[in-house]
């Protein structure tokens, strides 16, 4: 394992991986026992991912994300979600604080209620967005834990999201927030790391 500052700054987007590693899937899940402790809205953890190594899947989603070559080459391509409806699962998500005494009834009540409201006045536009933000928090918390067990990742918005949803059965109330290929880099075609803006040009202190 390595320190923190190692993981984030080695982290690199992934054009061209090698050949033929397997990800196990139980460094996969490894990994993703990892990502659940990501922050997420009302702990509602609205990320859900769909895990693709098999061959003839894979070649579906290639399809649907306009045949990028790093598809063909990753050990697996993960397409991460963001369930829509994730607040309605607030109830069952704190019963354990209810049980255990850390929620009372009403105050369990009270969560539920709320939590609830909070979603359905704000309508279908701020659930897609909450969906996706939230995913794409999860996403992140993957790609450095990834990195931190020695995987490489990149992240990719070039899809069809309505042909991948297709492919992979994904439900309605689910919105695709990006797609995530995994495997070993190919350090070969490795670009020197693009510009990055100094702090003062992305930071402003206490207005904008």
């Amino acid at each position: 394992m390595s320190d923190f500052t190692t993981v984030l700054k080695e982290r690199r987007s992934a054009t061209k991986f090698q050949l033929g590693v397997e990800l196990a899937d139980a460094e996969l899940d490894a990994i993703f026992q990892l990502v659940k402790f990501t922050p997420s809205a009302f702990n509602l953890q609205h990320a859900h991912y769909v895990v693709v190594k098999d061959e003839v899947v894979k070649e579906k989603v290639y399809e649907a994300a306009y045949k990028q070559y790093k598809i063909k080459t990753a050990s697996a391509v993960i397409l991460v979600l963001g369930n829509m409806d994730a607040y309605q699962e607030v109830a069952t998500i704190n019963e354990g604080l209810l049980n255990l005494g850390v929620l009372s009834k009403q105050e369990y009540d009270q969560t539920v209620d709320s939590v609830t409201s909070f979603y359905e006045t704000r309508g279908e536009t701020f659930k897609r967005e909450e969906a996706i933000r939230n995913a794409s928090l999860s996403a992140m918390s993957f790609m450095l834990a990834a990195k931190d067990r020695g995987w490489d990742t990149c992240p990719m918005i070039g899809f069809d999201p309505k042909a991948m949803s297709e492919v992979l059965n994904v439900p309605d109330r689910y919105v695709p927030a990006m797609l995530i290929t995994i495997g070993k880099e190919d350090i070969s075609a490795q670009r020197p790391r693009g510009y990055r803006k100094p702090v003062g040009e992305f930071v402003s202190r206490d207005t904008f």
